[in-house]
């Protein structure tokens, strides 16, 4: 089976600097993909790379079979990415925007398929509407439906979420799941990782330009029992063997969270606790999801 997105040995330079060091991983048809990293982990780089914008040093990267270099109408053909910046042209509708993008892919009879899309984002009140009046979260419907107006099978989404409210999310989410349902790749970057866990079955994690982590999201979250001792205390200072096993130290919100890999684990940490004069003033439990993973794995691979 060809593969929606094949990377193979990416690696792009500015100069001294490696933005992306040696990525290889393939995307399947039809599935939903998260890749996720850190600020300055190569996201936006690497998709540009897939897009066409960027060319890689060296390395190949293939888009439903196409190459992005020798036969990059093809490639172009077959993706929508809505990209994380708000590029809009401040001359035109809605609808004119959609229409010139829907030529650039020389479809000329597209308004049907324009109509759904601007119904499924809730766009319809706003097709007549020029852009620039337009708020920050209209906007960003806008290049969700640029992206899709000329039904490519793979759609590449980097942060499309950003700073939008929660009625966009579950009208997006909604629409992208049902594009998904219907055959259609979907590779997303976010830092809603609450988002990548409920909607992603495999996951790429980058950093430094490197893919650290490649897995189903059920196995990767798996792979780290337990959870979190979540505390907010006062009495007596935390006992040192607590304090060094402390996450990020003692956060603003003045509570104190300690991974357990057992849940054996907890009742010596309170006896610690006891022995130190600490009052429990509030205690939770909260089991590892895939922003824990995230941290233990980001913090693994700076150690």
């Amino acid at each position: 089976m060809t593969a929606a997105i094949e990377i193979s040995n990416v690696v792009k330079r500015y100069g001294g600097f490696e933005a992306l060091r040696g990525v290889s991983f393939s995307v399947q048809p039809g599935e939903f993909f998260g890749l996720l990293g850190p600020n300055g982990a190569g996201k936006t780089t690497l998709i540009s790379t897939i897009a066409g914008i960027t060319r890689a040093t060296s390395g190949q990267v293939r888009v439903m079979g196409h190459d992005v270099v020798t036969d990059y109408q093809a490639a172009r053909r077959a993706l929508g990415v809505v990209p994380q910046e708000l590029v809009f042209d401040p001359f035109f509708s809605v609808r004119e925007t959609l229409r010139i993008t829907s030529g650039y892919y020389g479809l000329h009879r597209n308004d049907a398929w324009i109509d759904e899309i601007l119904a499924n984002l809730d766009l319809t009140g706003k097709a007549d509407a020029n852009m620039r009046s337009l708020s920050g979260g209209m906007k960003r419907r806008v290049l969700v439906a640029q992206a899709l107006v000329h039904r490519p099978p793979v759609i590449v989404l980097d942060e499309p979420t950003a700073g939008v409210d929660v009625e966009l999310r579950q009208t997006l989410w909604g629409f992208i799941r049902r594009l998904n349902r219907e055959g259609h790749t979907i590779v997303l970057t976010t830092h809603y990782l609450e988002e990548a866990q409920e909607l992603c079955g495999r996951i790429a994690m980058l950093k430094q330009g490197q893919v650290v982590t490649l897995e189903d999201t059920a196995q990767l979250i798996g792979r780290f029992k337990g959870g979190t001792l979540v505390f907010k205390l006062s009495g007596s200072p935390l006992p040192a063997d607590l304090v060094a096993r402390c996450q990020a130290g003692h956060p603003p919100d003045g509570r104190i969270r300690i991974a357990v890999g057992r849940y054996d684990e907890v009742e010596p940490i309170l006896a610690s606790l006891r022995v130190a004069g600490c009052i429990i003033d509030e205690m939770e439990m909260t089991h590892t999801d895939l922003e824990e993973v995230f941290l233990r794995i980001m913090r693994q691979e700076a150690a």
